[in-house]
């Protein structure tokens, strides 16, 4: 999503907006001007191995730093900034011990809420698609798409809109993602929450085109020249049903997804049970998740970095666990055991331990 040549525009915006957030504020009667700023962030640790069949293991440490400042001047409009470590990588804020720090510039972006129920974000921003189970099937938890986008949620339904640029080439043969999204979260019994809906995603000028991010197709078909093969129209399903047994909140999940532009190698999906939130002293949590994912069947550099070395044509299993040591500590785990290169004809397993001790302020 993130182009180096849009980063000097974005950083450019953002401090024009938080300039304009702090006369506002600053030129309010009662003086108050720090009420309208937050500072947040975290820090993780992160000692990582991965097995891949046919090749030597590797060990590595790594961390992950972010900061991130918010500015709001009134209930319509804020404006958030936020650096992160891990260079121009579009879905991983992470960086190896031994590497030089790389800083980049990983939100700039304006949130107006015109009502109650409806967000309008310009920029740089956290994903606006809603991610059932918090799965990553189709996208990256550290993905911040670039453009503008619109989120609704009147009542019991939701949905999202919008426009990302993903790679910049030259006029027409841009390539954009446009997104819509819809569903409804219904109330049953005994406060459980039934979640269900469907997203449409449509890649513009991939045919012919290199692959978005280092020319790396991780999965997707390309052409000897390394051009994508395909289209990519993707058409996704979801449900999700929450329920609390005791003091355990349960989420069970699924997704199916399409893209609808090739007949084979064109599907994937994911089912997955999470148990508990770390939200708390003392509080664990738990996830399992299946995961197959065809070749073409989502936008490869896109989906997980870490499942399967972020790579389509594979299936396996996503398995996490988390413990609070405090509000702000934790301490966790994830184990990926999977399947790579499974249409390719070169069919091996992947295998990949990540422990972690992370801070959050």
């Amino acid at each position: 999503m993130k182009s180096m040549a849009w980063v000097p525009p974005a950083l450019v915006t953002a401090i024009l907006l938080l300039g304009l957030w702090t006369s506002e504020v600053c030129a309010q009667e009662d003086g108050r001007w720090t009420d309208a700023f937050a500072l947040n962030g975290d820090l993780r640790l992160r000692y990582e191995s991965i097995e891949e069949e046919d090749l030597n293991d590797r060990e590595r440490e790594r961390y992950r730093a972010r900061l991130s400042l918010s500015a709001t001047a009134n209930d319509k409009f804020k404006a958030v900034i936020q650096l992160a470590s891990g260079g121009d990588n579009p879905v991983s804020a992470n960086q190896d011990f031994e590497d030089s720090l790389d800083i980049r510039l990983d939100l700039a972006y304006v949130d107006w809420t015109p009502n109650d129920h409806t967000h309008a974000y310009g920029g740089t921003m956290n994903n606006p698609m809603f991610r059932v189970g918090d799965n990553p099937l189709i996208w990256d938890g550290d993905l911040n798409p670039e453009g503008v986008a619109m989120t609704f949620q009147p009542g019991r339904f939701f949905g999202s809109i919008g426009g990302f640029v993903v790679a910049k080439r030259s006029g027409s043969d841009d390539s954009w993602l446009y997104t819509g999204q819809g569903g409804v979260k219904l109330d049953v019994a005994d406060g459980a929450i039934f979640t269900a809906g469907a997203g449409y995603y449509h890649y513009t000028n991939t045919i012919g085109n290199k692959p978005f991010y280092r020319d790396r197709p991780k999965g997707n078909s390309v052409d000897a020249e390394g051009n994508f093969l395909f289209s990519y129209h993707l058409l996704e399903v979801f449900a999700q049903y929450e329920i609390a047994i005791g003091n355990w909140p349960i989420t069970v999940f699924t997704n199916w997804v399409q893209n609808t532009e090739v007949d084979i190698e064109d599907t994937a999906y994911a089912l997955g049970i999470k148990v508990g939130k770390a939200r708390e002293q003392g509080k664990m949590q738990f996830s399992w998740a299946f995961m197959d994912i065809g070749a073409d069947a989502a936008m490869g550099i896109f989906t997980d970095s870490d499942f399967a070395a972020g790579n389509t044509d594979s299936r396996g299993h996503l398995l996490k666990a988390k413990y609070a040591l405090t509000k702000s500590f934790f301490l966790g785990g994830t184990l990926i055991l999977t399947d790579v290169d499974i249409s390719s004809g070169n069919k091996h397993d992947y295998t990949r331990l990540q422990l972690d001790i992370e801070y959050k302020f």
